[in-house]
């Protein structure tokens, strides 16, 4: 491909893997951004392992980062950083261990640097100028939380020196990146459903469109909701690992044992909040609410093993195996000695069923806000990981008969589209 904009790039930052994109005159680059990885999880991990008094914490990004949790290294991992932009979360600092705490939005601004500087060495040149993703909604019927959520991505981008700054939904850069593929003009509903957001775009494409830079008038509709994957890692916890735990329980009286706890040990960015002495002190104090011992010894192995992230992680691994192969045996015996949890594709429908329900319903309240009936889309673009839970892909095709089913790249997609925006934004600089 002809040499790279100067000073250009497009970043997906998503809520479970990001990818960065190097346009260029003939086409789009992805960066390299693990070895033979073009998209990295978005996950940091601060070790504190050895620390003198003085010193940062040594960060470890994306695989790395995983990697370095599950070895058992001491200190914290980040993920679903993007789920904190625009909450109170975002200006709060967080214990990493060791005595140290760093900010929400410093692990964001750290995250996005790092994908800065590997962009740099890849293009030879500084990069000043950046288009950003960003989902139709950072948050579900809040105007306000959501105009803050892309105010902080916007500061973290600055403050890693990003100067020139544009932001384009997700969708729409997935639209954009379906668009060079075709000969002729469709009706595109662009279904981008990663780890935060399930977003839809409604889109008029075609080779004459495509060489425009303002495409506002192609876009008929757009909607989303804040339900996706790590919702539904947090379901299937709750649904097949959590039980074991209490969750769901009876106490002696055959009153249901208090939620909260297992509610937070499924969330990414509350798992810590469960660790803090004072609440670890009461959950030890509430043995007397469980009918069955059992599930409270477990859940304070849990909790005194620190092993929130690691069945968040199975959770995932588990979701992702009946995607592939429709059953998957989740090992529990980190928790106890031969624990373990069954799931396939009908237990994963069932535990998912109120969320499949509102992202399919966001779908067609999409076409239905463009004043269009289903039968007049001619072709549905999934993209985005969770796209690949079958169940959930073919509900959306039901909706839409007329329309030929297609699949981009679920992790690269987004990336791409960005990219052959920002070569349209920029490109004239």
């Amino acid at each position: 491909m002809s040499r790279a904009l100067p000073h250009v790039c497009a970043i997906d930052f998503g809520t479970s893997n990001s990818a960065i994109a190097l346009p260029a005159a003939a086409g789009v680059e992805l960066v390299e951004l693990e070895p033979g990885y073009r998209t990295m999880p978005t996950a940091v991990f601060y070790a504190v392992e050895g620390l003198e008094p003085h010193e940062d914490p040594h960060r470890h990004y994306g695989r790395a980062a995983v990697a370095a949790y599950i070895e058992g290294q001491e200190g914290r991992l980040m993920r679903s950083m993007k789920s904190i932009l625009g909450s109170t979360l975002a200006e709060q600092a967080t214990e990493v261990g060791a005595g140290r705490s760093v900010r929400y939005l410093d692990v964001v601004a750290g995250y996005l640097r790092h994908l800065k500087t590997l962009a740099e060495h890849q293009a030879g040149q500084r990069l000043e100028r950046v288009v950003l993703g960003r989902p139709v909604f950072f948050v579900d019927d809040d105007p306000g939380r959501d105009a803050a959520a892309q105010a902080a991505l916007e500061r973290a981008a600055r403050e890693v020196g990003f100067g020139d700054i544009s932001f384009q939904f997700e969708p729409i850069a997935a639209a954009l990146d379906y668009e060079t593929t075709i000969s002729q003009e469709q009706l595109v509903l662009v279904a981008d459903i990663g780890g935060g957001t399930s977003d839809f775009s409604l889109v008029r494409v075609g080779p004459e469109r495509r060489r425009h830079v303002e495409r506002k008038q192609d876009i008929l509709a757009n909607h989303g909701v804040h339900i996706a994957g790590t919702d539904f890692d947090r379901h299937i916890e709750l649904a097949r690992i959590l039980p074991a735990c209490g969750y769901r329980g009876l106490g002696p009286t055959g009153r249901e044992v208090p939620s909260k706890v297992y509610f937070d040990l499924a969330t990414w960015h509350l798992i810590n909040t469960v660790y803090a002495p004072a609440r670890v002190s009461e959950l030890r104090r509430m043995k007397s609410f469980y009918a069955e011992l059992r599930q409270h010894q477990r859940l304070m192995a849990v909790i005194d093993a620190r092993l929130g992230h690691a069945l968040i992680g199975r959770a995932e691994a588990a979701k992702i195996a009946v995607a592939e192969g429709g059953h998957s045996e989740i090992d529990l015996s980190l928790i106890e000695p031969g624990l373990k949890a069954g799931i396939d594709e009908s237990a994963a429908v069932q535990a998912l069923e109120a969320d499949l329900a509102r992202i399919v319903d966001a779908a067609t309240d999409t076409v239905t806000q463009a004043g269009l009936a289903p039968d007049r889309v001619d072709a549905l673009y999934f993209t985005g990981g969770s796209t690949g839970f079958k169940p959930l892909a073919d509900r959306i095709a039901a909706r839409f008969p007329a329309a030929r089913p297609m699949r981009g790249d679920r992790f690269a997609s987004v990336a791409q589209g960005l990219g052959v925006h920002a070569a349209r934004v920029f490109g004239g600089a």
